[in-house]
């Protein structure tokens, strides 16, 4: 093995142990918007804020109206500090809600190695409409490696949720 091969992998796996400390202890609730992959986008919800915030906050309800989530499992209530993992496109990822201000903000971190995300809801009142407004962050090594594959992917993935979140919460509305 070259010096300079053995120097990438000692820097890899410092880099890695870094942020996975990092990851641990961090409850950031800012998105980084200098990192290499970020997403902002909002959408209006024909039902009351509060029947969103219901949707949106069932994390072990999610995989039964997110298509893209195959399971979800929250340790707990959906507050600060509480972990959940889901499955995402096959992708097993582990977080830690940040932020939870009832119907108003809902946010976590998460990631796997290489990978730290970090994602954000803002729910606003608007005439009996709910305007839904959702930001995230990813950085780390893959971030790095697969910026244009991941923003696209990223982009994709919550402009579905938003869809979807909306699809779920006006059927809902108008049936109850």
């Amino acid at each position: 093995m070259s010096s300079l091969t053995a120097r990438f992998i000692w820097n890899f796996v410092l880099n890695q142990m870094q942020n996975e400390m990092k990851t641990q202890n961090d409850f950031t609730r800012e998105i980084n918007s200098k990192a290499p992959v970020v997403f902002r986008q909002s959408i209006t919800i024909n039902a009351e804020r509060e029947k969103v915030w219901s949707i949106l906050t069932d994390i072990n309800g999610w995989s039964s109206w997110q298509a893209e989530i195959q399971t979800a499992a929250l340790e707990g209530e959906p507050i600060p500090g509480n972990a959940f993992t889901w499955h995402s496109g096959g992708t097993l990822i582990r977080s830690r809600i940040h932020t939870n201000h009832p119907s108003s903000n809902f946010g976590w971190t998460g990631g796997m190695p290489g990978l730290r995300a970090v994602h954000n809801w803002v729910l606003e009142n608007n005439d009996g409409q709910t305007v839904v407004k959702v930001e995230e962050s990813m950085e780390g090594l893959l971030a790095r490696l697969l910026r244009s594959k991941l923003n696209r992917t990223l982009e994709e993935s919550l402009e579905s949720w938003l869809s979807l979140l909306k699809k779920q919460s006006e059927k809902t509305s108008n049936q109850g």
